[in-house]
């Protein structure tokens, strides 16, 4: 694909100095004149540069933009323009200059392919360009107006045939020439601050969004702990079995708004994280108890972005549906004290840990009340003995729904309500409510924790759409994971299971981006493929991969990417 001059130009990043936190309203009124005599301070000269004011001072080419409330960077609303046939959903606007100045030009941009340029600036006309990303990126260059110059005409635009491209923020930094700057007040106070998933160790936060907030400061006790683009933040680093008061401030280019009202939150015991409280948005990994050439792990050494990690796999017993553990000498725990005291260890840290029955080699069958029993009371036996917080059903040789949600439904009257309940079935066994895994998913929906498909070694199948898409794509994992949603399953009991590295499956791998962009586009409804849901599950549970030793063989190069998308969803 052609991309244009624009891609000859180095990118630098230039950005206007940022105000202290702590100036306020007067701050930026005295930041904004000097003394006397004085050169004026530099202003943003463009008009309507958060599209707060929709289509304002812009002109879109052939009507192909649109001010949008989702995704916004700053404030309420951005600029959407989508290029159709030839056109490149050019929107630009006339802004006002000085003569022999220099202007830093910068927007934030979301999407597909989107250029920021400036033209007729009377010497060299400037661009910069990025090829797409499914969260927000700042574009910045500058430019000189030459010795007649009073207008220079600023523009962004996407490229042909491609889609949707979003800009907010858009900034033309620099001498006043003559228009002034948009009046800008202080964003006001953050409502509705709310405390979601707590562990020992950190809190989700909440808060209704501020109109015209370009950012906001979250606060732990009256210190500075976190910032965030949007109404929501993670804070982490906090000490099981303490109180904390948040407070949350939103900010722009004048200022900083007072705090908000506090919210109280006390984290849970350090033993108590891992209690089967499993965090709003959870990454899932299975632990290897053998060896087939992948990093031999202890759990100590998973990964702490890890929020369940499933012990692989449980024996089969003499006794149909009885299972039972046991620790392989390649793992190379000295005892299985040793290796019991990890679990703890891992269950204080706020992780679950649980035990997956099953798997490719997997004889464990459960097809009557004598079986369903054996393997309830076994699994109880175990979660007691070991300190699992629960089972995986991986089962690769079919299941009987009745029996196994019998199974099931006793594990949970012994284990309680925090019993976490986790499932990994084919690709083919979630394509219809009629199979027998979706069938056991409905029947057990109001204990299951999660169901987390092996989107891989399946080769091409049907979406939600009755489309036929094939594996190793982002469409393959959205129009997949839609079967699910729509089949019943609440969304924050879908998560998406594929290979850590190309030596953890036959086929299906896809990089860490591609599980990223259909994270994005099944709650936010960005970074989608050809296939696009006709509505959003911010709820959904996260990923899952086999294994967390192929991830450490392959550098943690999955858990490290795909870790922090899944605690960041919404």
């Amino acid at each position: 694909m052609a991309v244009g001059a624009a891609a000859a130009l180095a990118v630098t990043a230039l950005a206007a100095p940022a105000q202290s936190a702590d100036t306020g309203a007067a701050g930026a009124k005295a930041a904004s004149t000097k003394a006397a005599g004085a050169v004026a301070a530099d202003v943003n000269v463009a008009k309507n540069a958060g599209f707060e004011a929709d289509l304002s001072n812009w002109t879109c080419a052939a009507n192909s933009g649109a001010a949008v409330t989702s995704p916004v960077h700053g404030g309420a609303k951005a600029l959407k323009a989508t290029p159709s046939g030839q056109g490149t959903a050019e929107c630009s606007q006339i802004v006002a200059v000085k003569p022999n100045s220099t202007y830093k030009l910068s927007s934030w941009v979301q999407g597909s392919y989107a250029y920021l340029g400036a033209r007729g600036t009377g010497t060299t006309d400037v661009s910069t360009w990025t090829p797409g990303t499914s969260s927000w990126q700042q574009l910045s260059t500058s430019f000189t107006t030459g010795a007649n110059t009073t207008s220079v005409t600023v523009y962004t635009h996407g490229w042909y045939g491609q889609s949707a491209y979003y800009v907010d923020d858009v900034s033309v930094f620099g001498p006043d020439g003559g228009g002034g700057p948009d009046p800008v007040e202080i964003p006001p106070v953050p409502a509705g601050l709310a405390a979601g998933t707590t562990t020992p160790t950190s809190v989700e936060l909440s808060w209704t969004p501020s109109s015209t907030a370009t950012g906001y400061t979250v606060y732990r006790d009256g210190t500075k702990v976190a910032s965030a683009g949007g109404a929501s933040a993670t804070v982490t680093g906090l000490t099981p079995e303490t109180t904390y008061s948040f407070q949350v401030s939103a900010s722009n280019a004048a200022g900083e708004s007072a705090k908000s009202a506090p919210v109280s939150v006390r984290t849970p015991k350090g033993d108590g994280g891992g209690d089967g409280t499993v965090p709003r948005h959870a990454l899932t990994g299975y632990w290897q108890n053998f060896d087939n050439g992948a990093t031999v792990q202890k759990l100590r050494d998973v990964s702490s972005q890890y929020d369940i990690i499933a012990v692989s796999f449980a024996d089969a017993t003499n006794t149909p549906g009885q299972i039972t553990f046991n620790l392989d000498p390649a793992v190379g725990y000295a005892s299985t004290a040793d290796f019991k005291a990890d679990i703890a260890a891992k269950k204080a840290a706020g992780k679950s840990v649980i035990l997956s029955v099953g798997g490719e080699k997997g004889t464990i069958s459960v097809n009557s009340d004598a079986s369903a029993t054996a393997f309830a009371n076994s699994a109880y036996a175990l979660m007691q003995e070991y300190g699992f917080n629960g089972v995986d059903i991986d089962l690769e040789n079919g299941i009987n729904p009745t029996y196994m949600t019998k199974a099931l439904r006793q594990l949970s009257a012994k284990a309680g309500p925090k019993l976490v309940l986790t499932m990994a079935p084919q690709t083919i066994d979630m394509q219809s409510t009629s199979g027998g895994y979706f069938q056991t998913a409905l029947n057990v929906k109001d204990i299951l924790t999660v169901v987390n498909m092996q989107y891989y070694n399946s080769g091409s199948m049907l979406g939600c759409d009755g489309k036929v898409y094939s594996q190793g794509s982002v469409d393959f994992l959205t129009a997949l994971a839609c079967i699910q949603l729509e089949g019943g399953l609440d969304p924050s009991q879908v998560g998406i299971g594929v290979p850590a590295s190309t030596r953890g499956a036959g086929s299906g791998y896809v990089a860490p981006s591609v599980v990223n962009n259909a994270l994005d586009c099944l709650t936010r409804g960005t970074g989608c493929g050809s296939f696009k849901p006709s509505k959003t599950y911010p709820s959904l549970r996260g990923a899952m991969t086999w294994s967390t030793n192929w991830d450490a063989t392959a550098g943690h190069v999955w858990s490290n990417a795909v870790g922090p998308k899944v605690h960041s969803l919404p």
